[in-house]
C-alpha cells in the first residue's frame, strides 16, 4: 500500500514539475515578444539605412515629415554624411531640423548655421530648417524634477512626423550622443540647451557654463527634456542610430578625438531608450580593444543614468529584443 502512495504521490510531483516549466516557459515567451525591437544591421549603406527603416513598420508620413540630425560642428569630419543618408531622407520627403547651439562656435545663429550645413552638404539633399529662426515655445514637462519646460525652436510644431536619424558616438558632457541626446539637447533652441544644461537654473546662454550641475542631475534633465518631446510627437515618430565614426567626442567638438574602435552598424527601434541601450551594449560586447576609451567616456559622465531615468518617466525599456537583418 504504501509503495503505491509513494508511486502516486511521485507522478502528481512530476506532472506539477512540468506544469510549472511549462507555465515557465509560456510566461518567458508572452514576456519576450512584449519586448521592444531593435533592428541591427552590421554594413552601414545607403540601401540598409532604407532596410531598416522598413523593418520598423511604421511609415513616415505626414505634411511635413522632420529628420533630426546633427549638421556637425564646423571642422567636425565625423557627422553622418549626406551621401549615406541622402536616399532615406528624400525617400520620406524629410526637411531636415536642427536648432542653434548654446556654446562658442559656427552654429550660434541661423545664417552660419546654413552655412555650415552647406558646407557639408546637407542643403545639396534637403530642405534644413533651423527650427528657432523665427522664435522658440515651450512644450510642458510633465513629473519633472527639474525641468518645468523644454524650450523648442517655433518651427518644430510645424511637423507631422519624425525621423530621429543620430550619430551614435561619444560625448564630453553626456558620456554618448544616441537618440535621446538628439531629441533633448538637439531639439532645444540656445536658450532650451542652457535650461537643460544647467538642470533647470538658467535660460542664459552666457551664464549657464558657470552653473553646470552634477552629472546625474544633466542626465535627468536631458531625459526631462525628452518626455517633454515625446508627449508631444506621441507615435509620430521612429528611430535610427549609426554607429560609426565613434570618437569620445560628439559632432559638436569642432577638433574631435580620433575614433579608437571600428564601426559597428545600424541600430533602429520604436523605443528611444531600448535604442540607446542596445548601441552602448554593442560598444560594450565588441571585441574591440579600443572600445575601451568610449566605455570609460560613458561611464564617467554617469551616461547609463539618462537610460535610468528615462525609463522611470516611461519613455522606454532597457530591455529589448535585437533583431538582425543581415
Amino acid at each position: 500500500m504504501n509503495k503505491i502512495f509513494t508511486a502516486l504521490m511521485a507522478s502528481v510531483l512530476m506532472l506539477t514539475g512540468a506544469g510549472c516549466a511549462n507555465a515557465q516557459k509560456q510566461a518567458s515567451k508572452k514576456e519576450g515578444s512584449s519586448l521592444p525591437k531593435v533592428y541591427f544591421i552590421k554594413d552601414i549603406t545607403s540601401e540598409n539605412l532604407i532596410k531598416i527603416y522598413e523593418a520598423l513598420g511604421r511609415k513616415a508620413e505626414g505634411k511635413n515629415v522632420a529628420v533630426k540630425l546633427s549638421t556637425g560642428e564646423a571642422g567636425n569630419p565625423n557627422y553622418l554624411q549626406p551621401a549615406l543618408i541622402k536616399d532615406l531622407v528624400q525617400m520620406v520627403k524629410g526637411t531636415i531640423i536642427e536648432g542653434n547651439t548654446a556654446y562658442g562656435g559656427k552654429r550660434t545663429n541661423v545664417a552660419d548655421h546654413i552655412k555650415v550645413a552647406e558646407e557639408h552638404g546637407f542643403t545639396a539633399i534637403a530642405d534644413v530648417d533651423i527650427m528657432d529662426a523665427d522664435g522658440q515655445v515651450e512644450l510642458p514637462v510633465n513629473g519633472g524634477k527639474h525641468l518645468k519646460v523644454d524650450i523648442v525652436g517655433k518651427d518644430f510644431l510645424n511637423y507631422d512626423f519624425m525621423v530621429v536619424l543620430s550619430h551614435f558616438k561619444g560625448h564630453p558632457m553626456a558620456g554618448f550622443g544616441g537618440a535621446l541626446k538628439n531629441i533633448s539637447i538637439g531639439i532645444a533652441s540656445p536658450e532650451g540647451k542652457a535650461y537643460i544644461h544647467s538642470g533647470g537654473k538658467t535660460r542664459n546662454v552666457t551664464e549657464v557654463w558657470n552653473m553646470i550641475p552634477a552629472d546625474t542631475i544633466f542626465q535627468e534633465s536631458m531625459a526631462e527634456a525628452s518626455k517633454a518631446i515625446i508627449d508631444h510627437i506621441g507615435d509620430r515618430v521612429l528611430y535610427i542610430s549609426v554607429a560609426n565614426n565613434l570618437s569620445v567626442d560628439c559632432d559638436c567638438v569642432s577638433t574631435p578625438a580620433d575614433p579608437q574602435m571600428g564601426d559597428l552598424g545600424i541600430f533602429a527601434s520604436l523605443d528611444p531608450v531600448a535604442l540607446d541601450r542596445a548601441c552602448i551594449d554593442a560598444v560594450r560586447n565588441s571585441s574591440d580593444h579600443g572600445k575601451i576609451h568610449l566605455i570609460e567616456r560613458i561611464d564617467s559622465k554617469h551616461g547609463m543614468h539618462n537610460l535610468e531615468y528615462a525609463e522611470q518617466l516611461g519613455l522606454g525599456s532597457q530591455k529589448y529584443e535585437l533583431v538582425k537583418l543581415d
